[in-house]
């Protein structure tokens, strides 16, 4: 195993408000803390190794190696954009359950990019060393974006590491954050997407819980099964209550050191436009699931998604709009604010931040709406997204690397490429359904009497133009997508092809108010967050953790249950509960039984756990994080929050919020007794000999 060791760079931090608080880099882990509270202190070449050992799904969650042979476990959900995309009428295997004892005839996923961290290194020196005085909030953010393009593509040519500039503390710091990057992998094992969602939407976020959420992938490397330098010893049971336990994986976004008037974008705007966006695209869905058994299929995976995300966000919203939590915010940011007013330097250097964000947020809020109709609300069509990626792609790389959209550098646009030619299926009564109402939304939102909506329908109605676009391109072919984009942007901008069309007719406006928004919005954010930053910093100190950033974190906390209503929620559940809920519903969706794990109860020890929560600072993104206890070794899987976990976003608070983990126990008593998986068991043991 490589013992290639971090500097731990915030050992001696000091506990955050609560013990267990915190989505810790790799290179600030407060192991003092871990000591005082826990009598446990984690040894550099114990980091390294879960570190090395960890892997972002960059589709959004994580998991870890548990082989030396390349084998990687993670939530069946998190693969579920992969089993979904592999299916089709003949094999559903995200609902009939997937399998395949062979090397090599597992199933490629077709544009997957897993990612493990090397190296990370401060460059904040070198992002702020572009910035002279003088220049505007505008000019300022350029500089610093040109520099971190800069950084990426040097440091990436140099390593042959996927090499990322991360934003932390507001602004206030820079990371470059080094991956090994595996771009073939391939599916090996996962259970029906009912044992998976056991309970479906009405159970999501909530506990007591009995999903056993889990899939199995394997990352290859020229053509054979990778083998990675460290993996995780698989545990086969899970731990005892009060049990110290440590979740290794990649949270999100989170908000805690968000401006009031930041919040209040989020409370009054984004959230309220988005659930309503979310609920439209969902109604879509679900009507065009309703057509027939096929349709159903094609549409499951987007429904879970919508229904997923739509009550993470109304949590987020309802944490917001808590009194208490209001309260304290206000009172924290005040409190700052009055001790900044009273020093005449911090006064002059950071004093007028606050005011610069409110301004900022207000123009977002007034330009959320349009943004959103030209962007998120037509993202429901895949050959739309691709249509303008390509567009993009092929203008944007006629600049400089740092001048282009942060997406397109040039450190970044094989990631671009594996998505946009992607051998992903696309259904074309799908797409037909999703552009149209991503179209009238457009004309909704808009109104008839804005410019582009008379430029862009004219005669045509919404439905009109979405059945003409999708029935004449030629966008759902990757073979034509390369070829368009072999011929650089003369090829694309000569093409007729009526989604590219599309494209190009709104992209023009999309452009130009993306590029307001990152003047006004971007860019005065970027400036003045390090100065809010700073300002706390000088009051309380630096000993804290930054806001999540879809980058590797370390969180930890005990297993232990919690009191919510006045009942005592055990931290535990088990197979005897799983099928007393399922009765106690009667056995109808979503708690109805697959044939296999109604066949196996007999056989399974009732007492055998399949569920638990640990307080462990987690948010989205963590979902298939690796759950270990102080030897290292995996006794978990992390797939959800209870619902009073999602205050979280903005404020975190312990007493009732948990982490949802699925048992070590029930996925080896799945492979082993549910499913002919034995042989998956036996490598997460060793036993298996290729």
């Amino acid at each position: 195993m490589r013992r290639i060791a971090l500097v731990l760079g915030m050992i001696g931090a000091a506990a955050a408000a609560n013990a267990d608080e915190g989505m810790w880099p790799y290179n600030r882990v407060p192991v003092m803390v871990l000591q005082k509270e826990y009598g446990f202190s984690p040894a550099p070449d114990w980091l390294d190794h879960l570190r090395h050992s960890s892997v972002r799904f960059n589709n959004g969650g994580s998991g870890s190696f548990v082989s030396q042979d390349g084998l990687i476990v993670t939530n069946h959900h998190v693969g579920a954009d992969c089993i979904h995309k592999i299916s089709n009428a003949e094999n559903d295997y995200y609902k009939g359950g997937f399998s395949s004892k062979e090397y090599g005839k597992e199933q490629p996923c077709p544009d997957l990019e897993l990612n493990v961290v090397e190296k990370i290194t401060d460059v904040t020196p070198r992002v702020e060393g572009a910035v002279q005085a003088g220049m505007t909030d505008s000019q300022a953010n350029d500089a610093r974006r040109k520099a971190m393009a800069a950084i990426e593509k040097e440091e990436s040519e140099k390593s042959g590491l996927r090499s990322d500039v991360v934003k932390l503390y507001q602004g206030e710091e820079y990371d470059l954050y080094q991956y090994k990057k595996y771009t073939d992998v391939r599916l090996v094992f996962a259970p029906e997407f009912q044992l998976a969602f056991f309970g479906g939407d009405p159970d999501n976020f909530e506990y007591p819980r009995w999903d056993i959420d889990f899939a199995f992938f394997r990352a290859y490397e020229n053509g054979k099964p990778a083998h990675p330098a460290d993996w995780l010893k698989w545990k086969a049971h899970g731990p005892k209550e009060g049990e110290l336990l440590f979740v290794s994986g990649n949270p999100g976004l989170t908000s805690r050191r968000d401006t009031m008037s930041q919040c209040k974008f989020f409370r009054e705007t984004r959230y309220p436009r988005t659930i309503a966006l979310l609920e439209r695209r969902l109604r879509v869905l679900k009507t065009y699931a309703a057509r027939g058994v096929e349709e159903a299929r094609q549409a499951q995976e987007g429904i879970f998604g919508i229904e997923n995300s739509l009550k993470a966000i109304r949590g987020y919203l309802k944490g917001l709009e808590d009194p208490s939590v209001a309260k304290a915010n206000e009172a924290e940011e005040a409190d700052l604010r009055r001790r900044v007013e009273a020093n005449a330097e911090w006064k002059g250097k950071w004093g007028a931040a606050w005011d610069a964000i409110a301004r900022a947020q207000a123009e977002s809020a007034e330009l959320y709406a349009r943004n959103q109709a030209l962007g998120g609300g037509l993202s429901g069509s895949d050959l739309f997204f691709l249509s303008r990626t390509l567009l993009r792609r092929e203008q944007e790389t006629t600049k400089g690397n740092g001048d282009r959209y942060r997406e397109f550098r040039d450190s970044n646009l094989a990631s671009i490429d594996q998505q946009l030619f992607s051998s992903a299926p696309i259904y074309q009564e799908l797409e037909k359904a999703m552009l149209a109402d991503g179209l009238q939304f457009l004309k909704e939102t808009l109104g008839d009497g804005d410019p582009l909506v008379k430029a862009l329908f004219k005669t045509e109605s919404p439905e009109a133009l979405a059945l003409r676009c999708v029935n004449g391109t030629k966008m759902k072919d990757p073979a034509f997508r390369k070829k368009l984009s072999e011929g650089g942007v003369a090829a694309v901008s000569a093409s007729d092809d009526p989604m590219l069309v599309l494209a190009k007719s709104l992209d023009t406006a999309s452009r130009a108010l993306r590029d307001q928004l990152e003047k006004d919005v971007t860019a005065v954010e970027t400036e003045n967050g390090p100065k809010v930053a700073k300002a706390y910093f000088a009051v309380h100190g630096k000993d804290t953790y930054p806001d999540a950033t879809f980058t590797l974190r370390l969180a930890f906390g005990p297993a232990k249950g919690y009191t919510a209503g006045g009942k005592a929620i055990p931290y535990e559940t088990d197979f005897g509960g799983l099928y007393l809920h399922s009765k106690e519903h009667g056995a109808k969706v979503p708690y109805d039984l697959t044939p296999r794990v109604s066949a196996a109860k007999k056989k399974l020890n009732p007492r055998t756990p399949v569920d638990f929560v640990l307080a462990a600072d987690i948010t989205g993104g963590n979902s298939g994080s690796p759950v270990v206890d102080r030897s290292g070794a995996l006794v978990g899987l992390i797939f959800d929050g209870n619902i009073e976990s999602l205050g979280n976003e903005f404020r975190y608070s312990e007493t009732v919020a948990r982490a949802v983990a699925a048992s070590t126990d029930a996925i080896s008593a799945s492979l082993r007794t549910i499913y002919a998986g034995g042989w998956v068991a036996d490598e997460l043991e060793g036993k298996r000999a290729k």
